[in-house]
């Protein structure tokens, strides 16, 4: 690929657990499919889409959920470990904090590389970066040989103050790429370049973890569609997929993360600066909040492990539309976090007798079994209802009331992760827009935005295969840092230019090494600042404005930290000095490629109901009008109750609220 911005056809790939969505962009045009997932083979879903699109060639950009399930599912690769002599056992250690900090019996995960896979070598460099005991090499071999004679299928190298000086790690990647050339290796100086050893250490053990099964994959992949992927990272960018083999710990909320950018940028587009992004899909629910620009976070915790890379601000729930509905051992009803997944799938894609959201939602009329998938994908309602029968005997209620507790359970699950991306972090939910997509995030709109008292919801034309639409349209992008420990002072202005000049360098060069034209070459440059003496830092945009000395930036940041101090902690405290942690660039090489819209003109005309058919919004049922979402017209209310559907999702319209349709072709929900 020697040009990501060439005028052809984009292609945008999201896996998920339920459905792989495709979005086809040429000639300033979507086209959109939805075909199951492959989970033995997830390559092989995307086969099937692009036979079914019948593309052959372009641009193709993946969001692939491979390191996430790998990671979640504890399938990945036996890791051995090479750490600083007297550090073997850090990844058992970890933090002092716990999660639940009133929890006796909270279970920590089992460390991604055991006792017996993690060795310590004699070596040592300061905090200064001087190296003041040599590498043992005699030691290394013996490790090596002990790998060798093991079954280890990939190795993680992290050794102290490597980030400050490498050339330890380095060594031992070089010794081990001769020595066991087949075995996968990843170096924290080269992941993660940044201090904390624990968070340092677990990051380069989960890229190891994943990076085999990753690498196969894309191997398998690419030799399938044999033309050059992009693979969308989770800091809302695209890298090669040969990086993302290098690097997998980078893709590991890569669907996640185009879901924000399509939200974020569908928004933009319409004129709505605020958004709250919920993607319901058929495993979890991703939520995020934009607060007029998309937020990333650079300390982050899936299934327990730490990651220290730049990714997206997402929450993550087990709460999907095939989220498995059951009776607890206390007797309660429950839903998810175990998904039906799309084999054997929910009991009405009839092959499996999982009672799910979807089967819920199909019960209730809220889907409509004839018009799922725009009427390619029949449902059985008689096989949902059965499912759903027993468990409403069950818990003695009838098959109605089940499926409402179903919903109101899931409802509350998603309720409490917009919550934690909302007030836990200083913002009012009732400032933001409500958008939903996932093929299931719209049906659950209305009653998610009345809880959280949001009054509006927005909607754009193609919600179920928004997350496509992000990593087709993604940036490419590239992240980088470097651990400084800097009190502001004198010379801050000049060592901090210093810094970005030289990681700004090294980005033009990564560019130029893929065949990228680098002349729109754009770079966001960050500061990870703290109060001294704390232990975590906050992410700060440094001023871009023009700045004359080291007294002008240390007001400005000191100002913006502590403004974002005040936000996310409230409080803040101009008495006690800041300190500079960490020093972060973004190396941006903007998309060119806009989202294609339709602009509707008035009509006379209205968009009339395709039928009318009873649906339960509450416990009782309501004959409610069915639009076909391309009948309805530039401006014209469909007032709830109403079902409006398309392809690739359905929208009930709850009672008291409104749609209206946008020029651009957009949906807005409001409350009457």
């Amino acid at each position: 690929m020697t040009d990501v911005q060439k005028d052809t056809c984009l292609v945008g790939i999201d896996i998920g657990g339920t459905f792989t969505d495709i979005i086809l962009i040429e000639n300033e045009e979507i086209t959109v499919t939805k075909v199951p997932s492959t989970p033995k083979d997830p390559s092989q879903a995307v086969i099937n889409g692009l036979k079914h699109l019948n593309i052959t060639s372009g641009e193709f950009v993946h969001g692939t959920t491979i390191a996430t399930n790998t990671l979640l599912e504890n399938t990945g690769a036996l890791t051995a470990l090479i750490t600083t002599k007297g550090f073997e056992d850090v990844l058992e250690i970890g933090r002092q904090n716990r999660q639940d900090l009133y929890d006796f019996n909270v279970q920590k995960p089992e460390p991604l590389a055991n006792r017996e896979m993690r060795y310590g070598i004699s070596e040592r460099t300061d905090s200064n970066g001087v190296i003041i005991e040599d590498l043992d090499t005699e030691l290394l071999e013996q490790i090596i040989s002990g790998i060798k004679s093991s079954d280890a299928e990939s190795v993680a190298v992290s050794l102290l103050f490597s980030f400050l000086n490498p050339a330890h790690e380095q060594s031992i990647l070089k010794t081990i790429q001769s020595e066991i050339p087949s075995i996968y290796v990843s170096i924290s100086s080269e992941i993660v370049p940044e201090f904390r050893e624990y968070e340092r250490t677990s990051t380069v053990v989960i890229n190891s973890y994943v990076g085999p099964k990753v690498s196969q994959y894309m191997d398998n992949l690419t030799s399938k569609i044999e033309y050059p992927i992009r693979v969308m990272q989770s800091s809302g960018g695209s890298i090669t997929s040969q990086l993302a083999s290098k690097e997998p710990v980078r893709t590991i909320l890569s669907g996640p993360a185009g879901g924000v950018v399509g939200a974020y940028r569908t928004a933009k587009q319409a004129g709505i600066k605020q958004i709250i992004s919920i993607d319901m899909g058929g495993t979890s629910t991703d939520v995020s909040i934009c607060p007029d620009r998309i937020q990333e976070t650079t300390q982050s915790t899936i299934s327990g492990y730490p990651i220290s890379i730049p990714m997206i601000e997402i929450h993550t729930v087990g709460a999907g539309g095939g989220s498995i509905a059951a009776i607890n051992a206390g007797g309660s009803l429950s839903v998810g976090p175990s998904s039906a997944g799309s084999d054997p799938g929910p009991a009405c894609y009839g092959k499996g007798d999982n009672i799910t959201v979807t089967d819920a939602n199909l019960i209730l009329g809220r889907i409509q079994p004839d018009f799922f998938l725009g009427g390619t994908m029949q449902l059985d309602i008689d096989k949902a209802l059965m499912a759903i029968q027993k468990l409403a005997t069950d818990i003695n209620s009838s098959a109605t009331d089940a499926a409402l507790g179903i919903i109101k359970v899931v409802n509350a699950n998603m309720e409490q992760a917009i919550r934690t991306i909302s007030l836990e972090r200083g913002h009012d939910p009732r400032d933001f827009a409500l958008l939903p997509f996932g093929g299931a995030g719209a049906l659950h709109a209305c009653e998610l935005s009345a809880e959280m008292g949001i009054s509006k919801v927005f909607i754009p034309p193609h919600p179920g295969v928004l997350s496509a639409l992000g990593v087709a349209i993604a940036d490419v992008t590239k992240d980088y840092s470097r651990t400084v420990m800097l009190t502001p002072g004198e010379e801050t202005l000049y060592q901090l230019e210093t810094e970005y000049s030289g990681m700004e360098s090294n980005a033009r060069s990564d560019f130029n090494s893929e065949y990228l034209d680098t002349s729109n070459l754009k770079f966001n440059r960050y500061l990870d600042i703290r109060y001294v003496g704390q232990s975590y830092e906050l992410l700060i945009p440094f001023p871009t404005s023009g700045i004359k000395d080291s007294k002008e930036l240390q007001t400005l940041i000191t100002t913006d930290f502590e403004t974002a101090h005040q936000q996310r902690f409230g409080y803040s405290d101009s008495s006690q000095k800041i300190e500079v942690v960490n020093v972060r660039l973004k190396a941006i090489l903007p998309s060119t490629t806009q989202i294609p819209t339709t602009h509707i003109s008035k009509s006379s005309s209205i968009g009339k109901p395709i039928d009318e058919r009873p649906i339960f919004f509450q416990s009782t049922s309501l004959m409610t009008p069915i639009y076909q979402r391309n009948d309805i017209q530039l401006e014209q209310n469909i007032i709830g109750p109403a079902l409006i559907t398309q392809f690739d999702t359905s929208i009930p319209v709850f009672p008291g609220w409104v749609a209206t349709k946008d020029k651009l072709d957009n949906l807005t929900l409001e409350v009457v």
